[in-house]
């Protein structure tokens, strides 16, 4: 694999990724200055997309990267591969469709929104489709074709922000449509009816792309996918539960109005951090099948080691970047929520970790060992939910950031340990240790000074520090003899 190859996928599959997160970023404050933190709507957000995470892992059932694994393997015909990973995912998601309207009213009232359990049946229209349309994204992956990719990801981006600012900013004005914004949780329930909107138009544009279900179904070929894909699938939900089984969990270990009020400032502070889960997502688009595509270069390990070398250097640039200009990005959400902003490094190093236990996820990917995946994955669902469990009780929203950040952690360790036992791949310990300390270092500063100084002199000392780690960066970048 050539890493300019990799940075060229990264920029383009990163630009939707950076051009959407941003614009986001602009709905944040919309949201977060509209919304009241005491009325508990901001939760009402996090905890409904938090299910519908979940339930997207369940219906796409790693098909996402089966489609890689079998669409490059010699003698398979990659368009049965695509037909085959279409019909099955579409077929999962018309019986889960039949399902929750044939039980709409108990499973609204069992989530907490009997009031509303056409919040419920929105948000199983917009998984069934998102988990088709993955199956269709993930084949402009494998065909490596991200013009397209990023056309029909800002096809749903840039209606979904227009017409949240028109819900928040024009609808409260119109006196005729005053009573349904109200109605709605005061524009909390119609967020979720725009991205229904914006989601059924990428559907719409999909439809070359779902011409590829004509190619036919293989049984056969669909039993192998299968067998590659259950562990998968497995792997996927401990992973999907270890980013949002907090945000499931805390209105029920914490119940009442209040569990609601502390998961929409958790909520909205993770959006600050989101710059992480950012660059994760876009190192994995490009990344991917890339590495399925080269996975018989001799040369794969050291490939494997030099991807995660530089994924630890630009999160930890990008880490030091938020926290120094805290005071500045700290605006971005409504004074309500502010009160959370300190669990923001805590939840980016949690983002990291997922990252780094990411890349480590080769050796197991690349030897047909997803089982491994599985299982350690678990383990950090457990340490997760353990430690929400034990203390959302006691500091609300605060064991939900430690709980991610452990829940990380640990499956982190176990896959790199055990890793270099089943697949050993020469990662760079010595670089990466010491980029590691620089940013511990420089955090520590901050933490421990900086942070006391006027605003002006944080934001020109934090740079100074962001020029000195980037530019040890460049250093070790010219270094080296892959690009």
């Amino acid at each position: 694999m050539n890493l300019k190859s990799l940075a060229k996928d990264t920029a383009l599959y990163g630009l939707v990724s950076i051009v959407g997160r941003f614009l986001n970023y602009l709905l944040v404050p919309v949201h977060t200055y509209y919304i009241p933190a005491e009325s508990g709507g901001y939760g009402i957000v996090s905890n409904l997309y938090a299910y519908t995470a979940l339930f997207l892992a369940l219906l796409t059932f790693g098909m996402e990267t089966t489609l890689f694994r079998f669409a490059n393997k010699p003698g398979t015909d990659d368009k049965m591969v695509y037909s085959n990973a279409l019909r099955m995912v579409g077929g999962v998601g018309l019986g889960f469709l039949a399902l929750v309207f044939l039980l709409l009213t108990p499973i609204s009232g069992a989530m907490g929104y009997a009031a509303h359990p056409e919040y419920i049946a929105v948000f199983a229209l917009i998984t069934a489709q998102d988990a088709f349309q993955a199956i269709m994204f993930s084949r402009l992956r494998q065909q490596r074709r991200p013009l397209r990719f990023v056309a029909l990801k800002l096809s749903f981006i840039i209606p979904s922000v227009l017409l949240n600012l028109f819900i928040f900013l024009v609808m409260p004005k119109i006196p005729a449509l005053q009573g349904t914004f109200e109605y709605f949780n005061y524009g909390v329930g119609l967020i979720f009816f725009v991205n229904l909107i914006c989601t059924t138009l990428v559907s719409l544009l999909f439809i070359p792309e779902i011409r590829g279900i004509a190619y036919g179904f293989d049984k056969g070929l669909a039993k192998e996918m299968l067998r590659y894909s259950w562990p998968l699938l497995l792997l996927s939900l401990v992973g999907v539960l270890n980013q949002v089984s907090d945000k499931i969990l805390l209105p029920y270990l914490m119940p009442g109005e209040e569990g609601m009020v502390q998961l929409g400032i958790y909520g909205a502070c993770v959006k600050v951090a989101m710059i992480m889960s950012l660059l994760t997502q876009a190192f994995r688009y490009a990344y991917e099948p890339i590495v399925f595509a080269d996975n018989k270069d001799k040369n794969s390990p050291a490939t494997l080691a030099e991807g995660t070398k530089y994924f630890i250097i630009f999160t930890l640039l990008a880490f030091l970047a938020v926290v120094f200009y805290m005071p500045l990005l700290q605006r971005f959400i409504g004074a309500d929520y502010r009160e959370g902003i300190g669990v923001i490094p805590i939840v980016m190093m949690a983002e990291i970790f997922m990252g780094v236990y990411f890349n480590l996820s080769f050796w197991y990917k690349l030897t047909d060992q997803n089982w491994w995946g599985a299982i350690i994955s678990a383990i950090g669902v457990a340490v997760m939910v353990l430690v929400n469990v034990l203390f959302v009780p006691k500091i609300g929203y605060w064991a939900c950031a430690w709980g991610g950040f452990a829940g990380y952690g640990i499956p982190m360790l176990i896959s790199y340990f055990l890793g270099q036992k089943k697949y050993p791949i020469p990662y760079d310990l010595k670089a990466i240790g010491k980029f590691a300390l620089i940013a511990g270092a420089m955090f520590a500063l901050h933490a421990f000074y900086l942070h006391r100084l006027p605003v002006w002199l944080q934001l020109f000392s934090g740079t100074v520090l962001l020029a000195v780690f980037a530019l040890a960066a460049w250093r070790e970048i010219k270094s080296s003899k892959a690009i």
